[in-house]
């Protein structure tokens, strides 16, 4: 029975009222805070269930979870519709053929000329020029190069002590040297082999025995032998005009103690164009995100909306806006009003990506793109705006009740979602932060991380070397190998910042 009615059959009037006996009074306000109770545990099983609905229906498409972790009920990407065309390079595509070595890096060269013609066999005369060229690449037995140094001991004929003779100083007292060293520590950062991997590697490849412990210890050496490059990297990172970071969880364990409480670790990056900077720490807060960007970080930030970066002033920041669109999917698929609001903020979504991907192919110059946007961004504010504006109650837990909240934390940053619109060198998603970390979760999926402050410590290292450079497309194993050989030396470590070209020199009249 609805209240109203309660009210109208008992209530009829004051007096009616006033000489109702107690115990039905009681019974009456009994029944009412029994529908109010009722009501409420409805209102909190409806928000329950709608909670429980949308991590049912988690995707990648509405969440930051993997592809790899949707569940086989989700929608598949729409497959592309056939072309017409058959397989392979189309007529007009410039084709692609194996690359030729230069003819001084080849061990040999046999020519073979014919010695009849194919067509009615008389002798064959003149020179060709231009040859088919055709090569062969093998690699040799490889065979480790062991030199044995003999300390020999002698004594002595005043006082008979025994002298033993010392290794010469350009001699390592480690019994590897600098390309087992960085080979090992490839293996291990670009190729991301285990302990067992890397041994068994050096043993059926190489044929170089080595123990579990000497493994750590050349890993530990290769860290050591890079470190001060690194550092030089994340000053070189937190002086970017743009960065892109991103953090992911790492496990560390407590091996040696210094993990008591067996914090969860989380691993950062930050990306510039040509270098990139790792970081492992055990917590997400504030002071992490400042230590990997600095406390004077005076770049533009492009990052997710995690609130650890939100001492960077909104003025120098670029939100993603492929975070937010999932978002933005996420409250399109609640019932009622939040739909609406949802697929109204998707759409102009889209449209804005319209007009960028014409920027990007240059179809849209960059003069008439602020122009374009404004009016999908004085859309976009009034929709967030409108359900900003919607009465809910500070613990109400309802789907609307979210989106009001998040629309909320969206005006608040309103300003970081445009930069890219205004400054060329800025994207609007954070997809190269995203690019970078990926081999660091491949390595910890495949590892379940380190049990050690060292373990970590060198896969920072070597994430740093590695995606360094390999964007500015230098060899990993040669820098590696220098990088361990000036070590040894006590000579200045190579560098990982990008290398200026040398200036061109001018040439007089050389003929």
């Amino acid at each position: 029975m609805e209240e109203n009615s309660l009210t109208y059959a008992i209530e009829i009037s004051s007096w009616d009222w006033e000489k109702t006996p107690a115990s039905v009074k009681q019974l009456v306000e009994r029944m009412r805070q029994e529908k109010k109770e009722s009501e409420q545990r409805l209102a909190d099983l409806e928000a329950k269930y709608q909670e429980l609905l949308e991590k049912i229906n988690r995707t990648s498409k509405n969440s930051s979870s993997a592809p790899s972790t949707d569940p086989a009920s989700a929608p598949k990407q729409q497959k592309k519709k056939k072309s017409g065309f058959g397989r392979g390079g189309q007529p007009g595509h410039k084709g692609q053929s194996r690359l030729l070595y230069e003819e001084s890096e080849c061990n040999s060269v046999i020519d073979h000329q014919p010695k009849v013609c194919k067509c009615c066999g008389e002798k064959l005369k003149g020179v060709d020029s231009n040859p088919y060229r055709h090569q062969i690449v093998e690699i040799p037995p490889i065979n480790p190069i062991v030199v044995e140094h003999r300390l020999h001991q002698l004594e002595c004929w005043h006082c008979g002590t025994l002298t033993r003779a010392s290794l010469p100083a350009d001699v390592p007292a480690r019994g590897y040297g600098v390309r087992v060293v960085a080979l090992v520590a490839v293996l291990s950062g670009l190729y991301r082999h285990s302990t067992r991997m890397v041994q068994s590697a050096m043993l059926s490849i190489f044929e170089i025995r080595m123990s579990l412990g000497t493994v750590n210890k050349l890993r530990f050496e290769a860290s050591d032998a890079v470190e001060s490059a690194v550092l030089e990297a994340k000053t070189y990172v937190q002086n970017a005009a743009v960065v892109g970071a991103d953090e992911t969880s790492f496990c560390q364990g407590n091996v040696d103690g210094c993990n008591a409480k067996n914090s969860q670790a989380w691993l950062w990056v930050a990306v510039t164009p040509l270098v990139t900077f790792f970081q492992i720490t055990l917590t997400r807060c504030t002071d992490a995100a400042k230590n990997l960007l600095g406390e004077n970080f005076s770049g533009i930030l492009n990052s997710d909306r995690y609130s650890a970066y939100n001492w960077v002033d909104t003025q120098q920041r670029q939100l993603c806006w492929a975070h937010l669109k999932r978002e933005l999917i996420k409250i399109s698929e609640r019932p009622g009003v939040s739909s609406n609001i949802g697929n109204t903020l998707i759409q102009q979504l889209e449209k804005l990506f319209a007009l960028w991907y014409q920027v990007r192919d240059g179809t849209l110059s960059r003069d008439e793109f602020p122009q374009l946007v404004a009016p999908i961004r004085s859309s976009i504010i009034s929709c967030l705006q409108e359900a900003a504006d919607y009465e809910i109650g500070s613990q109400e837990k309802t789907p609307l009740a979210k989106t009001v909240r998040t629309c909320r934390q969206l005006l608040k940053v309103e300003p970081a979602l445009w930069l890219f619109v205004t400054v060329a060198d800025v994207e609007p998603t954070n997809n190269a932060a995203e690019r970078a970390i990926r081999p660091a979760v491949i390595w910890r999926r495949t590892s379940f991380g380190s049990q050690t402050t060292a373990g970590s410590h060198f896969v920072l290292l070597m994430l740093t070397v590695v995606t360094t450079l390999k964007s500015q497309r230098r060899n990993v194993l040669e820098f590696m190998t220098q990088a361990i050989s000036a070590k040894r030396q006590g000579q200045p470590t190579p560098s990982l910042l990008p290398q200026v070209p040398a200036p061109a020199v001018a040439v007089k009249n050389a003929a």
